[in-house]
């Protein structure tokens, strides 16, 4: 192995390579174990395609937030150019990035809803919807939902925009329970537009029955939010849509060959197949040198008994190896060096 970032020397199998695995997909979501290398492999794969001239936005999701730092660069929640290549190449491709805020997507969320409530609500009652704000600050699942929009947000814009959206996902049990949401909130907001239809029928007989008219103070707020229900049940439902096509969409595990990686990444799997989350392809990440020392020679030999139990417990998956890297992979250049190895 060379002491360059791009030029190691790697083995694929046949029809393994990683760009072959999840070509033609628009949205593709990077995942599994905390620490395994998955922020590098999300850029190097957006960057791989923005050398063949395509426009990538990576968005992470992940609360740790490596993006910024593995650019080296300042990464907020709003895209933000990270590479182009238009300058001294002619495919024109480029990618860019953002790092999905939870805390400001649901402080953004609670404001508006509050500017409503201000609005629609008589003055007496605005006290008690205050509180309910308060406590949805802090209700669990609020910062998940609120990830859960800026990814339907991220993924409808890169369908729009781009030619490809890689999500930089939190560590496995995180990205789970937020790509198991759309399904859960569909049918939670389903519920709740059937009950505001029954609520809306009641009224309307009861102000038939009284005489009164129809112009009641509460009509407006009733539409605003039916209006409001509406919206987030097709965002949910279009999200949910998208990544469960394979046309379209495609999970890809990188795991370190350990253990305790590996036996996360089947369980991943697993999980995957039953939220209908298609699996593209797998990653191998930083394999030993086999021709670097005793030392590294046995740990290369421990290795590759993980790669096999993988390769055998999911034989149709395409899985791909990539090198333990010398030095830190910081910045651009190096992202594109590394870039090199999955083409």
């Amino acid at each position: 192995m060379a002491s360059s970032h791009g030029h190691a020397r790697l083995t694929f199998g046949p029809h393994r390579m990683l760009l072959k695995s999840i070509d033609g997909l628009r949205v593709v979501f990077v995942g599994g174990k905390g620490g395994v290398g998955k922020t590098t492999v999300a850029s190097s794969l957006a960057v791989a395609h923005a050398l063949r001239g395509k426009r990538v936005l990576v968005v992470s999701t992940d609360p740790a937030h490596n993006l910024g730092h593995l650019w080296d660069r300042e990464v907020g929640d709003a895209p933000v150019r990270l590479t182009s290549f238009t300058e001294n190449d002619t495919s024109g491709g480029y990618v860019d990035g953002m790092e999905i805020d939870p805390k400001a997507t649901l402080e953004r969320h609670l404001a508006s809803v509050e500017r409503t409530m201000k609005r629609m609500l008589p003055e007496r009652m605005r006290p008690h919807a205050e509180r309910h704000l308060a406590l949805a600050r802090e209700a669990p699942g609020s910062f998940e939902s609120a990830v859960l929009e800026r990814v339907a947000d991220a993924a409808a814009l890169g369908m729009e925009a781009y030619d490809l959206v890689v999500f930089d996902t939190a560590p496995t049990g995180h990205t789970l329970r937020l790509l198991a949401l759309p399904a859960q909130l569909t049918t939670w907001t389903e519920s709740l537009l059937k009950n505001r239809d029954r609520s809306e029928r009641y009224s309307a007989a009861m102000r038939s029955i009284a005489g009164t008219s129809g112009d009641d103070p509460s009509t407006e707020a009733d539409a605003q939010l039916r209006r409001t229900l509406i919206q987030r049940r097709d965002r949910f439902e279009n999200l949910r849509t998208v990544v469960t096509d394979r046309a379209r969409t495609g999970f890809l595990i990188v795991f370190t060959p350990e253990r305790m990686p590996v036996a996360e990444t089947l369980e991943l799997a697993k999980s995957l197949t039953d939220i209908k989350i298609p699996l593209s392809a797998l990653v191998a990440n930083r394999r030993s040198p086999a021709d670097a020392g005793q030392l590294l020679r046995d740990r290369r030999d421990a290795e590759d008994s993980q790669v096999e139990r993988v390769k055998l417990t999911l034989p149709d998956i395409p899985l791909s190896e990539l090198p333990l890297m010398p030095g830190e992979l910081v910045g651009s250049q190096a992202l594109v060096d590394f870039a090199h190895l999955l083409s």
